[in-house]
């Protein structure tokens, strides 16, 4: 029965985002019921691409990213895939009426990932985080609207600043590994061997610009995507003070993280504010 086919895809999703990523899972899983698990199946959908260009380095990366693809737009066209990950990305992509522009976006930043490993100018760069996070953000979006255009374009450019702020702070949280580990530079015109404070303070500015944005589509999400993407927020708002706190050496040569204490004060404190209408 495809029916079963479709459940077992749906966990296996779930599989990979609690595997992956504790911090998002447990934000997703302050969402509502209703549309949790479709936020899962966007999130196995990117994470799975994300690895290709990440960890299979022992593998021909670009012929497994290509395989993806051309199994993606199978998928898409033929509203099903033997992928358990693809097929259930493909259910929530035709339900929402996700653009596909949205998706090709994201698939040309990851292809990037393969070859391109500094940015040079801020158009570069921005071109990169749109597609890496900006269209996830978008993603998710349509399904936090239930698909309705109206109220999707109202709160698409804080979603997309808010998607911004989630990368950059990745970004700055992984200089040491994408620096050393994959041979990448993100930030445009940084020097990483030459990282000063100024340069850090440059960056964090930055970024607190798009949570700024961020937090005002916050305030205007359906009740069901409120607290779960305020949840996000908040772990990730909490890892820039950190990173604004760490002198910039350090940054290049640690990676800095939210201890799991802090993450159930920070679910803890947010509920309040939910509950007391504080957001």
């Amino acid at each position: 029965m495809k029916a079963l086919f479709d459940t077992v895809s749906y966990q296996c999703s779930k599989i990979v985002t609690k595997s992956y990523s504790t911090s998002f899972s447990l934000a997703t899983k302050m969402l509502a019921k209703s549309i949790r698990d479709d936020i899962y199946n966007i999130y196995g959908f990117v994470r799975l691409a994300d690895e290709i260009v990440d960890s299979f380095h022992d593998y021909d990366k670009e012929t497994l990213f290509n395989d993806f693809a051309k199994d993606l737009e199978n998928a898409l066209n033929s509203k099903i895939s033997l992928n358990p990950i693809l097929n259930s990305f493909q259910y929530k992509y035709h339900k929402y009426g996700i653009d596909k522009e949205f998706v090709d976006a994201f698939m040309a930043s990851m292809r990037l990932d393969l070859y391109k490993s500094t940015y040079i100018t801020e158009e570069e760069f921005k071109t990169y985080i749109y597609g890496s996070a900006d269209v996830v953000g978008l993603m998710c979006l349509k399904v936090f609207v239930k698909g309705n255009t109206l109220k999707f374009n109202k709160l698409k450019d804080s979603a997309m600043s808010l998607g911004s702020a989630f990368q950059k702070v990745n970004f700055l949280r992984d200089l040491k590994a994408d620096h050393e580990g994959l041979n990448r530079s993100y930030f445009p015109n940084i020097d990483l061997n030459n990282l000063d404070e100024n340069s850090k303070q440059e960056i964090i500015n930055d970024i607190e610009q798009d949570f700024a944005k961020g937090l005002q589509g916050i305030k205007m999400l359906p009740i069901e995507a409120k607290f779960g993407v305020f949840m996000a927020y908040r772990y990730y708002h909490q890892l820039l003070k950190k990173l604004k706190k760490t002198p910039a050496l350090k940054l290049k040569n640690t990676r800095i993280r939210v201890a799991n204490h802090k993450k159930i004060e920070l679910l803890m404190r947010s509920y309040v504010k939910y509950q007391l209408n504080l957001i």
